[in-house]
């Protein structure tokens, strides 16, 4: 490298550093821990109007004044209120509507369905224990299990087809005990892509659990087909599977939730599964896996039903444990568009930041803008995994050769992420694209970084730029593989003896260019000591 080179590259690693934001003009403000969460709601929903696409003004449904109360005389023989209550549920759904009401004490029952113009409100100190019983979640209904149309358990809270409903209250929904033998049930024989062919009718794909039949286990909450939906307030407990997920839903409110799923496999915290106008605010999550996510069906079943997640706003919430803080993904068929996430902590969580899809999962993830977020103890803070591992991809995870493109090729493109503030992780970036079609127009923007490594693999991504950063690392090696036009534009490194080994790999790596006050030092192959 020239003199010119090492003279630039000298003042990019050695700026001072400004506790607060990327550079002395540019203050990063995100919100502490306190500030954000369910502990943090107020009572009204302020306007929707920040986010950079148009979303449709969301109302909280209204209910009529109209009042049916769950009582001692509603416990049948087995101890469960579950006819009682869905009694109660359909009377007020057929006088046009009103509100049913569980006092506080410890309630029993099996899948609860909510229909049309109904409130389902949980007083303070009131518990739901829903059953481990298969028998509790007859006859089968229709629902989507991991992106896959089926005949099956629901949820605990089901709904289908209706409009104007809400789960609300200082209550709590509780699964059964952690030593049921439903939570010990198989998730079927394979991924449920194998276990479903998607070219039989939804109404034969029965697993239900009887006869030998798989039985995929219900879900706390996920209403389908339902228009104005609204979640507020309420505590969800040792779930079974996922918590919160709505399917083919539109306009939908959740707010002040609180979600502790630590020791669930599966135990997501909000799912979004092919909805539209969707407000998610004040929320904590404490997950056995991701916390906030979105999806959109899956692999072949999901391009039949070809239905996106979309428009999307998600502010003011803590994630404090969970494979992801928000994830787009695993299941991307019907695509995953605007989304607008602003003003959020993860605290603790595996990932701050996952885009994740397979080979096989088709959809296009792209217009995903995420600002001012704070990220502390986290294992990676930006994610991009499109391989996936061979445990459950075989062949389809390897990188080379490149596949044909055909309809189950994702594409991740358009992501911005500005305005953070990364306390502390073990890595700041990892990339796993895919090279029939990279990973592109990423930007990462005004952020201020402590990490152990910063990139471990940047691998098949095309048009990534990293702007008004400031990196401080205690390893200060990255690795480039086959990806192109890659820009440190005003990035400063703090690692150790002040200086970067940049190894940058593959017959396609091209335009990879660190720039400072409008000069550019553009990296070659091989090892660039900087």
């Amino acid at each position: 490298m020239d003199r010119y080179a090492k003279s630039l590259l000298s003042l990019i690693l050695m700026l001072p550093v400004f506790a607060n934001g990327a550079d002395a003009g540019n203050t990063i403000v995100v919100p502490e821990k306190e500030n954000v969460g369910a502990a943090a709601m107020p009572a009204d929903i302020a306007p929707v109007d920040e986010a950079p696409f148009k979303l449709k003004k969301i109302r909280r449904p209204e209910f009529p004044d109209r009042r049916e109360t769950v009582g001692k005389a509603d416990v049948s023989a087995s101890g469960k209120i579950t006819p009682a209550i869905n009694e109660k549920i359909e009377r007020l759904s057929k006088r046009g509507g009103g509100t049913v009401v569980v006092p506080a004490g410890k309630w029993y029952s099996g899948r609860i369905e909510l229909k049309s113009n109904v409130e389902l409100r949980l007083d303070e100190g009131a518990v739901i224990e829903f059953s481990g019983e298969v028998d509790d979640y007859q006859p089968a209904v229709f629902t989507r299990h991991e992106g896959v149309e089926v005949m099956g358990a629901g949820a605990f809270i089901y709904a289908n087809g209706a409009k104007n409903i809400a789960l609300t209250g200082k209550g709590v929904i509780m699964g059964p005990p952690m030593d049921v033998p439903m939570r010990k049930f198989p998730n079927g024989k394979s991924v449920v892509e194998n276990d479903i062919d998607y070219r039989m009718p939804v109404k034969e794909r029965l697993c239900d659990g009887k006869e030998g039949r798989t039985f995929y286990r219900p879900k706390s909450f996920s209403p389908i087909n339902c228009k104005n939906v609204l979640v507020e307030g309420v505590t969800f407990e040792r779930s079974l599977l996922w918590n919160v997920n709505p399917v083919y839903c539109e306009n939908v409110i959740i707010r002040g939730i609180t979600v502790n799923s630590t020791d669930v496999p599966s135990g997501d915290g909000i799912d979004i599964s092919s909805c539209k106008n969707v407000l998610i605010e004040y929320s904590t999550l404490n997950c056995g896996d991701d916390c906030f996510t979105l999806k959109a069906g899956r692999c072949e079943d999901g391009l039949r039903v070809n239905r996106p997640t979309e428009n999307v706003l998600i502010r003011y919430c803590l994630a404090k444990d969970g494979h992801g803080g928000i994830t787009c993904g695993s299941e991307t068929a019907g695509g995953i568009r605007r989304v607008y996430l602003h003003d959020c902590v993860f605290y603790g969580t595996r990932t701050g930041f996952r885009f994740k899809t397979r080979r096989n999962r088709g959809g296009t993830v792209e217009d995903i803008t995420y600002e001012n977020i704070r990220l502390v103890n986290v294992r990676e803070a930006f994610t991009w995994d499109l391989l996936g591992s061979k445990m459950y991809m075989g062949e389809l995870a390897r990188r080379y050769p490149p596949l044909d493109i055909t309809p189950l090729t994702p594409t991740v493109k358009d992501i911005t992420i500005r305005n953070f503030i990364v306390e502390s992780a073990d890595r700041l970036m990892t990339v796993n694209g895919i090279p029939e079609i990279p990973c592109s127009g990423v930007l990462l923007e005004n952020g201020s970084v402590r990490t152990n490594r910063i990139i471990k693999t940047l691998n098949d991504a095309d048009g990534l730029t990293l702007r008004n950063m400031e990196i401080q690392a205690t390893d200060n090696t990255m690795v480039i593989d086959d990806s192109r036009n890659v820009l440190f534009d005003n990035v400063t490194f703090y690692v150790p003896g002040g200086a970067l080994n940049m190894d940058i790999k593959g017959s396609k790596a091209s335009g990879i260019v660190i720039r400072s006050n409008g000069a550019d030092v553009v990296c070659k192959p091989g090892m660039n000591k900087l």
